[in-house]
């Protein structure tokens, strides 16, 4: 759960002091929004190319050795990235973390499977899952307090300790296990697993970067992408000792819920990158506020998650990730109704939706994955999971941040041409967002204050429609779930399932 912690509290912190660190030196680094992005998307690119590798290592040599591994170099990425002293280190060291974090994440479900009896699973996968709504909730407020008191850096550095507490616990406490016959190496298929997912998540990134989706770099590097994961497809298709079998997908409670988790990662990633410049940018609260504000999200993930299995097991999977599905579809569609001058309780009521729409898709759906597999796969199955979550997470920002900026810079575009004796160069950059805009203005004195109204009105109409797009996605995530999730699963179902599972292990023995 510490190692857990680490890696969600990290990115939620990084989220509020995106503008702390966009503001010029010595406040800031004087990030460029081009920038802030990378400093995101290079630990996605790290993370969601090494995370496949990293479930497949920990299966093979050990998920307790793994997780260490990754817990250090996580360590070493967070203090280098505090003391950066520029934009491009700055991103340099969040991939180093995004490495360290790719071996933590798969490892520490792995873990529980091998910890926890099938019975106790869904009971652990939901104590797991509401650690990411604790996670949620202490990295806004943690990062608020520290930049309050503190330099831009400290958000970095308070990662430390953390990473020395698991240590230390994971040393004594945790026992290591690994696939009790795992074949031969897959070098081939590693490295064909690598490349695909980075240059497709290379591809989606930069296409959302410069909002064009048709650009020949995006679209080469996309669909290489793509056509290097189709030949890993087709080679662990023919191979004898596979590092992902295929067969996996045949299954439709594990397809059915990594295709409800990539959407709904989808939906609210890139809802979750406006929402930090809405609350600070256009309402003008504080990043220890910003953070306070998103307290019902985690709230709602700590109290709901750990009891989802008892609701699972009354109304079935199916029924209970497609209403979760459907909380946060209309949670997003409620982002419509925030404006200037809405209440903010308003916005809390919507971050607690959300929440309870995720606690009631993430447990069920992530031990539908996780039971669909044999025990000893259980760091690739993670792997597998974590890798499309990230895969839809990175869609959706690239996709709704492209979305976002597109109409913001559509809505803003007249009132900057109107700006007299404004460099081209100058008013391009601003209308890139809305901080930039509000940056040039500030910089203008009494001449930029005509910019401010446009520029909050043009990025409200622009939120609305990213919002517009993100619920819908999420009720293709409903459909998707009641279409191809099974069931509830009866005692027959469940005895049958257990049986199964215990023939496994014993074919895997020697």
């Amino acid at each position: 759960m510490f190692s857990l912690l680490i890696v969600v509290v990290d990115n939620s912190i990084l989220n509020v002091a995106m503008k702390t660190i966009a503001t010029p030196a010595p406040t800031g680094l004087g990030a460029t929004q081009s920038q802030l992005e990378w400093a995101i998307n290079s630990y996605t690119l790290a993370f969601a190319g090494l995370l496949f590798t990293a479930g497949v290592l920990g299966d093979r040599l050990g998920r307790k050795k793994v997780l260490l591994f990754g817990l250090v170099v996580f360590g070493i990425g967070s203090a280098l990235a505090a003391v950066s002293v520029s934009s491009g280190q700055l991103i340099g060291f969040r991939a180093v973390m995004g490495l360290g974090g790719a071996f933590v994440m798969p490892a520490t479900l792995a873990i529980l499977m091998h910890v926890f009896e099938r019975d106790e699973q869904p009971k652990a996968i939901g104590i797991w899952a509401g650690g990411v709504g604790l996670a949620i909730a202490v990295g806004p407020v943690a990062g608020g307090l520290l930049l309050e008191h503190f330099w831009w850096g400290s958000v970095f550095l308070v990662n430390l300790p953390i990473v020395a507490v698991a240590l230390t616990a994971m040393i004594i406490l945790v026992p290591d296990s690994k696939d009790p016959r795992p074949g031969r190496l897959d070098p081939v298929g590693v490295l064909l697993s690598i490349a695909g997912l980075v240059l497709l998540v290379y591809g989606i990134i930069k296409g959302g970067q410069i909002a064009d989706f048709t650009d020949p770099e995006v679209l080469g590097t996309a669909l290489a992408g793509l056509l290097v994961l189709a030949g890993f497809v087709m080679y662990e298709k023919r191979n004898d000792h596979p590092s992902l079998d295929i067969g996996w997908f045949r299954k439709p409670a594990f397809s059915a819920a990594i295709a409800a988790i990539a959407l709904v990662f989808f939906a609210l990633l890139g809802v979750t990158f406006f929402v930090v410049f809405y609350v600070q940018s256009v309402r003008g609260y504080s990043p220890l506020q910003a953070g306070l504000l998103i307290l019902p999200l985690a709230v709602a993930q700590m109290i709901i998650a750990p009891q989802a299995r008892l609701v699972v097991d009354r109304f079935g999977a199916r029924a209970v990730c497609a209403v979760g599905m459907l909380l946060v579809a209309a949670s997003l569609a409620g982002f419509l109704t925030l404006d200037l001058t809405a209440p903010i309780w308003r916005l809390e009521v919507l971050f607690f939706l959300m929440g309870s729409g995720m606690a009631l898709i993430m447990p069920p759906a992530t031990v539908s994955i996780m039971q669909a597999l044999p025990r000893e796969k259980a760091g690739s199955g993670s792997a597998v999971n974590n890798t499309f979550r990230q895969v839809g997470g990175t869609l959706g920002i690239a996709v709704l941040g492209s979305l976002l900026s597109t109409s913001y810079r559509d809505g803003i575009r007249d009132e900057l041409a109107a700006v007299p004796r404004l460099p081209d160069g100058v008013r391009q950059a601003a209308g890139e967002s809305i901080e930039a805009t509000l940056a040039v203005a500030r910089r203008l004195g009494a001449a930029g204050s005509a910019l401010i109204d446009p520029a909050n009105a043009a990025f409200l109409h622009a939120m609305h429609v990213t919002a517009i797009g993100s619920a819908a996605v999420a009720v293709v995530g409903a459909i998707v779930v009641l279409a191809f999730l099974p069931g509830k699963m009866g005692a027959d179902g469940a005895r049958g399932a257990k049986r199964t599972e215990e023939q496994e292990g014993a074919g895997a023995r020697p």
